[in-house]
């Protein structure tokens, strides 16, 4: 929300006094926004992105009519571009072939463990970033999901997570238990201060022992999908394949 407003809101309507945002003014700013927005200079942004630019200012400004600066919000009434469905039939998912064939290309890549345990767990980036020694229970195979490390004009901020049912327990595969065991002692190897008692030191670290900023880890996972040939997906996709293979595995839907 901080970048779109920045790049976006602000230097386009920013300088309108609040009592005189009128809905055209709103509306000339979707137009623009579909036309030229994007900030290479190449186009106009997605409907999609040009839809949530609205919702952010509609909240805003609902905000601002509790508060008694406005009468009415002005983005209730503007007309918003429609969401256009996807022209794309392109599958977001990987089937458990494809991943399989990806995790074994990433083995020998530092960020190997991150990817492995995301697609055997469904965990978010966040969450995955967020994830410290203390949250690892190696003897019966569980992690707790507390927090979540997220970026803020690229700075990193540490939540609660996005959800309340975001703080949860997961149950480990043997596996993945390993993996975590082997990247316990990669660290240990890379980093001559790692303390595997240190508790609250992140496990997806830099390797001087800082949090992994999530740009980071998306950047190296396209990287890495573009090399290995399989059809592209996001990073967030990976859940989504998670949870697609679950059930195929046999596994109930509650669980899931």
């Amino acid at each position: 929300y901080r970048r779109v407003i920045d790049l976006h809101i602000i230097d386009r309507i920013g300088r309108i006094p609040l009592r005189r945002l009128r809905p055209d003014h709103l509306e000339r700013l979707y137009a623009d926004l579909l036309d030229h927005g994007r900030a290479d200079g190449t186009g106009g942004l997605h409907n999609k992105t040009v839809v949530e630019i609205h919702m952010i200012l509609r909240r805003a400004l609902d905000d601002a009519v509790r508060r008694g600066l406005l009468v009415a919000n002005p983005a209730q009434v503007a007309h918003a571009p429609k969401r256009r469905p996807l022209s794309s039939t392109t599958s977001r998912i990987w089937n458990a072939r494809q991943l399989q064939t990806f995790l074994a290309s990433t083995r020998d890549h530092r960020y190997h463990a991150a990817l492995w345990v995301t697609a055997n767990t469904g965990m978010r980036r966040g969450e995955i970033l967020g994830l410290r020694w203390g949250d690892v229970d190696f003897d019966p195979g569980r992690l707790s999901v507390t927090r979540s490390l997220v970026s803020v004009g690229y700075e990193l901020h540490e939540t609660r997570g996005k959800s309340r049912t975001a703080r949860r327990n997961i149950n480990l595969d043997p596996t993945t238990v390993e993996v975590l065991r082997a990247w316990q002692q990669q660290r240990r190897a890379e980093d001559p201060e790692f303390d595997t008692d240190d508790l609250d030191a992140h496990v997806f670290s830099r390797p001087d022992g800082t949090p992994t900023h999530p740009h980071l880890l998306s950047d190296a996972f396209k990287k890495l999908v573009r090399r290995s040939a399989l059809p592209s997906i996001r990073f967030h996709d990976l859940r989504h394949t998670h949870a697609t293979l679950l059930p195929q595995a046999g596994v109930a839907t509650k669980v899931v």
